[in-house]
C-alpha cells in the first residue's frame, strides 16, 4: 500500500528521459534554433517547454465578487479568484468557465477578456474573464475549502493568494468605479 503525498505540485519542467523512447536526454541548442532545449540524441525528439496558461474569472453576483479559499498548495487556506491550469483541447473561455464551476460550483455567463498577465519567473500566463454569476448558489469542489461572495469592503486583501489575483481585483474595482471595463495586459516581475 502506497501513501499519497498530502499536496500535489506540477511535475518538474526539466525531464531526465525522453518521453518517446526512454533514453536519457541532453540539453543543448538544436540546429536552426536559438535556445537550449531538451533533446534525445537517440530518437531525435526535441522536448519543447512552453509557458503554462492559468485561466479564471472575476465572477460577480449582485455587485459582490466571488472568491474561493484554497484547499491545495501553493497558498493553502488563502483566498483567490476561481482559476486553474488550462487543459489540452479547450479554449481559454471554456477553461475559465470549467475552473469556476469546479472550484466554486458557480455557474457563470462569461463576459469580456479582462486581464492577461505575464508571470515569466514561473513560466506562466494568467488570463481572467469578467463573468456574471447566474445565481447565488455555491458548491465548492475539492480544491476549495470555502467559496463566498464579497462586497468590496469585505475583500480579505491581506489574505489573497497571488499577486495576479490582487492586481486583477484592483483593476476590476477601478473599472467598476469608472463605469467602463477595459482589457488590461501587463507583466508581474519579481519584486
Amino acid at each position: 500500500m502506497s501513501v499519497q503525498p498530502p499536496h500535489y505540485f506540477p511535475a518538474p519542467r526539466r525531464a531526465k528521459f525522453c518521453s518517446q523512447c526512454g533514453t536519457p536526454i541532453s540539453r543543448r541548442v538544436p540546429d536552426g534554433d536559438n535556445r537550449e532545449r531538451d533533446i534525445c540524441d537517440h530518437c531525435g525528439a526535441i522536448h519543447y517547454q512552453n509557458p503554462r496558461v492559468v485561466v479564471g474569472t472575476v465572477p460577480v453576483w449582485e455587485n459582490r465578487i466571488l472568491l474561493c479559499r484554497r484547499a491545495i498548495e501553493p497558498r493553502y487556506d488563502t483566498w483567490t479568484l476561481p482559476a486553474g491550469f488550462m487543459e489540452l483541447g479547450e479554449t481559454t473561455a471554456q477553461g475559465a468557465a470549467r475552473e469556476t464551476l469546479e472550484e466554486s460550483g458557480a455557474r457563470v455567463e462569461l463576459g469580456e477578456l479582462f486581464t492577461v498577465i505575464d508571470v515569466p519567473q514561473v513560466d506562466q500566463v494568467h488570463i481572467y474573464y469578467l463573468a456574471r454569476a447566474l445565481g447565488p448558489e455555491l458548491d465548492p469542489g475539492p480544491e476549495s475549502l470555502d467559496a463566498r461572495y464579497y462586497d468590496e469592503s469585505e475583500i480579505p486583501w491581506d489574505d489573497l493568494s497571488f499577486r495576479t489575483v490582487v492586481t486583477t481585483l484592483r483593476h476590476y474595482l477601478e473599472d467598476r468605479r469608472r463605469g467602463v471595463y477595459q482589457a488590461h495586459r501587463y507583466s508581474l516581475e519579481h519584486h
